[in-house]
């Protein structure tokens, strides 16, 4: 009787217990979320928007992805039959971004597997036009609710690539339109906050393949940080792996102006996505731009978010755009890849994760569910069928361990 009287207590400390708390990133694995699958038919009218290039249906020969995703948990109408099929006949189907079921499990997966949130990302050139700002407003919505819904953290991340000189004002119109349409609440529990303040990224500072818009750059963190009705908010700053040696030959521009923004930002993540591609590079790359990142950062008072991915193909995208890349570029090795990199973060001294991505699969970077037996045919899939669906899920969530030193360095086993 006392057990039944107390079970409502147990419960809600149960979910408690399952809550992140979201009022700083440190201690945290987060993972990017880009949200930008789209199907024909699934009412966003953006086509197969990801699955297939440009206007282009999806259909063996022309996939835009490099990863089939494992749908098998999804509601019937939130699974959508392609042209593909696998080796027994039966259909292959995917999911839609925009289908709130979908946002949903993936949260589901992220609480199920300890995995901290997601940063959702925007991106800032697709924000003037409403045939895809609409459906990018409403992935926001869903996974609002789904982080409410999971006890996980969201955050919103802008991506300025493509942006152009004179455009950095899209982001700040954007901005002031979701908080003025309350299309997202930056003060709400599941939404990550650090120093005390909404977290907001900004990706795409310093690049040198892009124009430096340095003066932009900083209207626009001075808007966020300091604007009296929209602004108070941390700064996160997405920029190249080589940023703090400003090595031009790499990815960095030579402009020691640089250093000056992102010593007034809250948290720099370097992009170390492809500069890489073998656990003994990340061990070196630990002791040689980690840690002196990391020691610049406590200097001038900055924390650092190293950004991890578990391994790297673009075999169909490349080839969606006429060109050739190698398959399974940067092989995963069972997840040895990306468990390397993560110890070589902490021995660092870096105190949160950033893991790219939850869902890229045009990249081949994704660590949700993906089906170890994807379709055959003219084009080619990633998979690793002596590994379960969840690996890479079960995988980030250790990571989270590892950083908090609740688990042995070792790759740990299933």
């Amino acid at each position: 009787m006392l057990r039944i009287l107390l079970l409502p207590v147990l419960l809600a400390l149960s979910a408690h217990a399952q809550t992140v708390d979201t009022s700083t990133l440190t201690g945290k694995v987060v993972c990017g979320y880009q949200g930008w699958f789209r199907c024909e038919g699934d009412g966003a009218n953006n086509g197969w928007h990801h699955y297939a290039a440009g206007s282009k249906i999806l259909e063996p020969g022309h996939a835009h992805i490099e990863m089939w995703p494992d749908v098998s948990e999804l509601p019937k109408e939130a699974r959508v039959p392609t042209p593909f099929k696998h080796a027994d006949g039966s259909t292959a189907e995917v999911f839609s971004s925009v289908h709130p079921a979908a946002i949903q499990l993936h949260f589901k997966w992220m609480r199920d597997y300890g995995i901290d949130g997601a940063f959702i990302q925007r991106f800032a050139t697709t924000t003037r036009d409403k045939r895809f700002r609409e459906p990018m407003d409403g992935v926001l919505a869903h996974c609002q609710a789904a982080a409410a819904a999971n006890g996980r953290g969201i955050t919103l991340m802008y991506d300025l690539s493509g942006i152009k000189e004179g455009d950095i004002q899209l982001v700040i119109d954007d901005w002031k339109r979701l908080l003025t349409e309350k299309r997202l609440d930056p003060k709400s529990s599941s939404y990550f906050k650090h120093h005390g303040k909404p977290l907001v990224a900004l990706w795409g500072l310093g690049f040198n393949d892009r124009a430096p818009m340095l003066e932009e750059w900083s209207r626009l963190i001075t808007f966020l940080g300091d604007d009296p009705e929209f602004g108070g908010c941390a700064i996160m700053l997405g920029v190249p792996y080589y940023w703090r040696s400003l090595e031009a030959k790499r990815d960095t521009i030579q402009d020691p102006k640089l250093h000056e923004l992102i010593a007034r930002a809250d948290i720099v993540s370097p992009w170390a996505v492809g500069r890489f591609g073998k656990p003994q590079d990340a061990v070196k790359n630990g002791e040689k731009i980690l840690k002196p990142d990391v020691e610049w950062c406590a200097e001038h008072k900055v924390d650092y978010l190293p950004v991890l991915f578990p391994g790297f193909s673009w075999s169909n995208l490349s080839k969606s755009r006429g060109k050739e890349a190698k398959f399974d570029q940067i092989p995963r090795l069972g997840g040895e890849f990306l468990w390397s990199q993560a110890l070589a973060a902490k021995q660092a001294g870096a105190q949160m994760l950033y893991i790219a991505m939850f869902d890229e699969m045009d990249e081949g970077t994704a660590i949700f569910k993906t089906d170890t037996h994807p379709p055959v045919g003219e084009s080619r899939f990633l998979a690793e069928p002596d590994l379960p669906s969840d690996h890479y899920l079960w995988l980030t969530g250790m990571l989270g361990k590892l950083l908090r030193g609740e688990t042995p360095d070792t790759l740990p086993k299933r």
